[in-house]
């Protein structure tokens, strides 16, 4: 579901029909909201078995007012039979005229089918406002198996501080046109606040041709965690 009631009453209903600590995590969005109206969200429930254990993470997405805010709950179990567990709570409000870029990525089956109106398989949501680089490095290795010289690191860097896959075949279509409204949403929002700052600038007196433009700040690297229902080192 994508859109919320004035009261914020079709979020509290997702929140509770994804039946993970419901309680918990109204609290904790209700309470980042700090009284702003919810406009569009989007929550998702993931489970991930490993050999041994089960893990379930929530993520919601609440756009609200003038803010994006971002709730992200897992837990973790420190006896066999889980009756000792953790519930961990990471969260984090950013103003909407800081969010860089919010990127779609569609998956259709059997493309020669296509026809307008045809179901999305699989979307992949990334919004980035930070600029930081998420890296993912691994070890680069050459086509002569027998070699054994050391070729340093190879990997992608890429800017994406939010990633959400949603399947049509584990989550639902709902699910999927919901996030991509969602986006949609999200995207109108963003846009908003750039063009009224491009009215105030074009009525500004105009610079001087020969002025000096700062130079943009470069983009920082860091290991982040990334909030796609997937922590590593726990799954299999």
């Amino acid at each position: 579901m994508t859109y919320s009631a004035p009261d914020g009453s079709r979020l509290v209903q997702d929140i509770e029909k994804a039946g993970f600590y419901p309680q918990l995590v109204t609290d904790v969005v209700m309470d980042s909201l700090d009284g702003r109206r919810p406009v569009s969200h989007l929550v998702q429930l993931e489970t991930h078995f490993t050999n041994t254990e089960l893990h379930r993470h929530i993520t919601a997405l609440v756009l609200a007012e003038d803010v994006l805010h971002i709730t992200h709950v897992d837990d973790q179990q420190y006896d066999e039979n889980g009756s000792d567990t953790v519930a961990r709570v990471s969260s984090e409000t950013v103003p909407i005229s800081q969010i860089r870029s919010v990127t779609l990525s569609y998956a259709y089956h059997q493309p020669q089918n296509y026809v307008p109106g045809t179901a999305i398989m699989e979307l992949n949501l990334a919004v980035s406002w930070t600029g930081t680089q998420q890296l993912e490095l691994y070890p680069a290795m050459c086509e002569d198996p027998e070699c054994q010289a050391d070729h340093g690191y190879t990997g992608t860097a890429a800017s994406e501080d939010v990633v959400m896959r949603i399947s049509s075949e584990a989550d639902g279509q709902e699910a999927v046109e919901g996030a991509r409204e969602f986006a949609r949403t999200l995207r109108r929002a963003n846009v908003a606040p750039l063009t009224d700052s491009g009215a105030q600038i074009a009525q500004s007196p105009p610079q001087h041709p020969t002025a000096a433009r700062p130079e943009p700040p470069a983009p920082r690297l860091r290991f982040g965690h990334r909030f796609n229902g997937r922590d590593s080192g726990r799954n299999a």
